[in-house]
């Protein structure tokens, strides 16, 4: 049976370890300040990214990998596995031209590979949980199309949620008006963000308190999820993990958690929702 390899983009937020532990193959975005550019994940951390983000007056942008960029990493993945199976999976084409880039590289390989280019619509680890995923079926040997309809069911069952610290970003970044973001920040709204099935985020309810904000995460988990008590659960942070550790207490609670990974929400989704955002996605176990 052939070898399938996967390959993702930096914006899937997959902690250090499961990456090296997977063999995962990540093409990084690239992250600009001013005249500083940066390879996402590469020549600038998460916890560098949310320092600069708060001294900065302006946000940065963000820019995709080029299809020149995933033709090198599909090239070098066919010479060091001949007759290999790819299966490169993405941020949500409703956020970002990534995965047109990689489905463009495919048609430029000047050599017969069965790659296979794979729309997440979803981001940050709300994926990432879905490249990890496929790494491991690919360990235990699954063909690739066995692959891909595993990750749609299991996209099918994942719930996710974002919340929002502050409205400052939002608003820096056009989605609300100022006005609205200055009324919020005095009421100590609190936005609950999540991504539909076509994968653009979308506002769910606005919350005053992070209290209450997260225990209405949990009665929306609930909802989602009816008569499901056993649960899987990745949690994404801003760089600072403390901010999930009362709300997986919480979770704890009303559901029974079999597994937990912790995520950094990486600089693609931080520029717009900013430091103190914390997000959680739930499967059933």
């Amino acid at each position: 049976m052939n070898k399938t390899v996967i390959v993702t983009d930096s914006t899937a937020d997959i902690p250090a370890d499961l990456v090296k532990q997977h063999n995962i193959h990540i093409v990084p975005l690239r992250l600009m300040f001013g005249e500083e550019t940066y390879l996402d994940g590469v020549e600038i951390s998460a916890g560098e990214f949310y320092k600069k983000l708060i001294q900065s007056t302006q946000l940065p942008t963000t820019s995709q990998p080029s299809p020149a960029d995933f033709v090198a990493v599909y090239e070098s993945i066919l010479d060091r596995y001949p007759g290999c199976s790819i299966i490169s999976i993405h941020i949500s084409s409703g956020l970002s031209g990534t995965y047109q880039s990689a489905l463009l590289a495919t048609s430029l390989i000047e050599r017969d590979a069965d790659i296979t280019v794979w729309d997440s619509k979803s981001a940050s680890y709300g994926f990432g949980l879905f490249v990890v995923h496929a790494a491991r079926l690919a360990e235990e040997g699954a063909a690739a199309a066995d692959i891909v309809a595993s990750l749609e069911e299991l996209r099918s069952k994942r719930r996710l949620y974002f919340l929002v610290d502050t409205l400052e970003y939002l608003q820096k970044g056009g989605r609300i008006g100022k006005a609205s973001a200055v009324l919020g920040t005095l009421l100590n709204i609190k936005p609950i963000l999540s991504i539909d099935d076509e994968g653009i985020i979308f506002p769910v309810e606005k919350v005053r308190g992070r209290k209450k904000a997260t225990a209405r995460m949990i009665e929306l988990f609930q909802q989602d999820l009816p008569g499901v008590r056993h649960i899987k659960v990745a949690v994404g942070h801003t760089a600072d993990r403390s901010l999930v550790e009362d709300f997986l207490q919480q979770l704890s609670a009303v559901f029974t958690v079999e597994d937990v990974v912790y995520s950094e929400i990486g600089p693609v989704i931080g520029t717009h929702v900013g430091p103190g955002t914390i997000a959680a996605y739930i499967w059933p176990a």
